[in-house]
């Protein structure tokens, strides 16, 4: 595959003549046996380096240097035939801390560990965090929590970046750097009692998105306040079958006021109705007979 035979003397008596020729290079060709190789991929040879990647679009033997080089930091930067001019700033992961400058100085993506960091006073390290002679400094005297609480345990001029940020509104704290802080509204009760309450989202920016539920046997939800509750008592069929029931106060406050109608139109408040008359009790019949009712 990837090669074409032709026999100029097809005659038995004629062998070896045949020719073997690349389809990708007819420069490359063989009298008698075929081509060793009819491509070869550039990249073999790690031509970008490492921190890239290389692709070879055409690899035949007679294509040379069409390799492309692709920075893995930013696939956007490329080079045709060389590696790629790639950046990479160090500095972007704050290897100094909150309290010293970071400088990269050479933004390679073959050079590493060259950032260099910088304390106030002037000290510099390279390829790590400086030793700032800080004396008997509050680290929490420029405010490095962002108007939140904070606390430097230990001000001895060996010890940065251990001061303390506690949030001042909500819950959460941090070591060397601001806190993430978050409110949970529905530690407040704003639903009441009688209610499920649930915030969803805690962030200290976001208020009135809690959501209210009603305890069973009541239903009903609402966010941002307490939720009107529905008892309705006659879901549970009080009053049988053959009678029909109805709740005028479902409110989760109200119980036992649903009504029992027989067919016949007798009621009950609170329970199944006695649907059965006995029409003889008012003596319908007068003295000296006997009254029955079947029905």
């Amino acid at each position: 595959a990837g090669q074409t035979c032709a026999d100029p003397n097809p005659s038995p008596a004629s062998l070896k003549d045949f020719t073997c020729t690349c389809d990708n290079d007819a420069s490359l060709s063989t009298i008698g046996v075929k081509v060793a190789s009819c491509s070869e991929d550039e990249c073999v040879s790690t031509p970008c380096g490492t921190g890239q990647k290389c692709a070879d679009p055409n690899t035949a033997k007679g294509s040379k240097f069409d390799f492309v080089c692709t920075c893995d930091s930013d696939p956007s930067v490329s080079a045709t035939g060389k590696a790629a001019v790639c950046e990479l700033d160090e500095c972007v992961g704050s290897p100094c801390g909150a309290m010293q400058t970071c400088l990269d100085t050479d933004k390679g993506a073959n050079s590493l560990g060259n950032f260099e960091c910088s304390c106030t006073s002037g000290v510099k390290n390279v390829g790590g965090p400086a030793t700032c002679a800080m004396g008997n400094a509050d680290e929490c005297a420029s405010d490095p929590c962002s108007g939140q609480k904070c606390v430097d345990p230990d001000t001895t001029a060996a010890s940065t970046g251990d001061f303390v940020c506690t949030c001042t509104n909500g819950k959460g704290s941090a070591t060397g750097q601001a806190a993430t802080c978050e409110l949970d509204e529905c530690e407040m009760n704003p639903c009441g009692g009688g209610q499920t309450c649930v915030d969803a989202d805690k962030s200290v920016s976001v208020s009135g998105d809690f959501t209210c539920s009603c305890d069973a046997p009541a239903t009903g939800t609402a966010m941002g306040g307490p939720a009107t509750c529905v008892v309705d008592e006659c879901l549970k069929t009080p009053c049988g079958t053959d009678q029909t029931c109805v709740d005028a106060d479902t409110s989760s406050m109200s119980f036992f006021d649903y009504t029992c109608t027989c067919k016949n139109g007798v009621t009950a408040t609170g329970g199944p109705a006695t649907c059965e008359i006995d029409e003889c009790a008012s003596n319908p019949c007068g003295m000296g007979q006997t009254c029955s009712d079947p029905d």
